[in-house]
């Protein structure tokens, strides 16, 4: 985001008082933990592998701050080996990560915590963003991956830029992962850039599930990215024995509320699919 623009948003909506007012008229959603069972080739080692997964958190004025604290505790509760993060960490104000970054690093993760970048926080400042997630313990991959430790070492966390701010290298996100591949990216439309680079599973939002949609989660209107309404909200099969799963995320973009698109977080239950059919 332009640096002109963030001063009229903030002229606009300082503080938080958008999603308070939100709040005030008892229009608040109230978070999903959405949970799935995914049968892969090889996890390699003990089964199953639980992963914890969140997105679009956009802390700033449009989301309530209970919203993003909650989903963190949801991401406490889950007991995740590993927890996985698709980015939008803030609206428009990096300086949000300050208060943000801890609250995700505070999550037990013993396999590790992995995030990627979204548009937002491209736009607004990826180095300060990325040092604070680190600085609580939270790897951020941009084209590159991560080989889990033992027990679990046959497990690659393959993290995609995104194109809003840097260029998606799907082959260095991949180089050298000949195991089981977690993709992370933030967006549905990184499958562009993938093409028919191979994954066990990749997890993305972005969408928001549209954020205000019609019963039923039909989204009305979709962010940016070619794939964005086709895959806006749940799991597919997108070939090759290849699964993604699309988050509605946490928070709220450009409007305080959500409709018919609550936030929520994932948890995925990773078993070999010899152990699954058993």
């Amino acid at each position: 985001m332009r640096p002109w623009a963030v001063k009229l948003y903030s002229f606009l909506y300082p503080h938080d008082w958008p999603a308070r007012l939100v709040r005030q008229l008892g229009c608040r959603a109230e978070l999903k933990v959405r949970e799935h069972t995914v049968a892969v080739r090889s996890i390699g080692g003990p089964a199953p592998l639980r992963v914890a997964y969140a997105s679009d958190f956009h802390a700033g004025p449009m989301t309530d701050g209970g919203i993003i604290a909650g989903a963190c505790d949801a991401l406490r509760a889950a007991a995740p080996d590993v927890l996985l993060l698709g980015g939008d960490f803030v609206e428009h104000d990096a300086a949000q990560i300050e208060w943000v970054a801890p609250l995700l690093g505070a999550v037990p993760a013993p396999a590790g915590r992995f995030a990627v970048l979204g548009n937002h926080d491209w736009w607004t400042d990826a180095p300060r963003i990325t040092d604070a997630l680190e600085r609580a313990g939270v790897q951020v991959l941009v084209n590159r991956n991560v080989r889990l430790a033992e027990p679990y070492e046959n497990v690659w966390i393959c993290g995609l830029g995104d194109p809003w701010g840097s260029r998606p290298d799907p082959a260095a996100s991949f180089e050298g992962a000949s195991g089981m591949r977690l993709l992370l990216m933030h967006s549905p439309s990184g499958l562009v850039d993938v093409g028919r680079f191979s994954f066990d599973l990749a997890l993305c939002g972005h969408t928001h599930g549209g954020q205000i949609a019609l019963p039923g989660g039909i989204p009305i209107i979709v962010p940016h990215g070619p794939l964005s309404r086709r895959y806006a909200r749940g799991r597919f099969e997108v070939g090759g024995g290849r699964a993604m799963i699309v988050s509605c995320g946490v928070g709220c973009s450009a409007l305080p509320l959500r409709v018919f698109a609550d936030p929520e977080i994932l948890v995925c239950t990773i078993s070999e699919a010899a152990v699954a059919e058993a």
